[in-house]
């Protein structure tokens, strides 16, 4: 009777665990894309990323920019990164146009993760006083 070998048994049952990992990527990117679709699809104005930058926008967001351009202290601290630079405390009264579409994008991520931890702070709070009222 003929049998297989072990590396050849071994080499499949890989390519069934690859398989398997494969499988479960391919799960998670799909519930990562339903999840997360608003940031996903979420358009950053370019801005944002680099104000110093020449780009045309409206108005009235222009007309802040422009200002914002020109102000040398704030310039100089732009290069701690984008996210330290709009989260200054003088930013929002002081270009509060711009502030309010930054701090949207800004905001985002800490939004969620607060609003998680709300929810399990409270559910671990209604637990606590269950026991304590001996509620089961």
């Amino acid at each position: 009777m003929f049998s297989v070998p072990q590396f050849v048994t071994d080499k499949l049952d890989k390519e069934d665990d690859v398989s398997t990992y494969v499988q479960h990527l391919n799960a998670l990117y799909s519930d990562f894309e339903y999840r997360f679709e608003d940031i996903l699809t979420m358009v950053i104005p370019p801005w944002i990323i680099n104000p110093y930058r020449d780009i045309e926008e409206t108005n009235v967001i222009q007309e802040e920019l422009t200002e914002l351009r020109t102000n040398e202290e704030l310039k100089v601290q732009f290069k701690n990164g984008y996210q330290k630079f709009w989260l200054q405390n003088n930013i929002p009264v002081s270009y509060p146009v711009l502030w309010n579409i930054a701090r949207k994008c800004l905001i985002f991520f800490p939004s969620l993760y607060l609003v998680e931890r709300g929810f399990s702070a409270v559910t671990n709070l209604l637990t606590k006083k269950k026991k304590q009222t001996g509620h089961h």
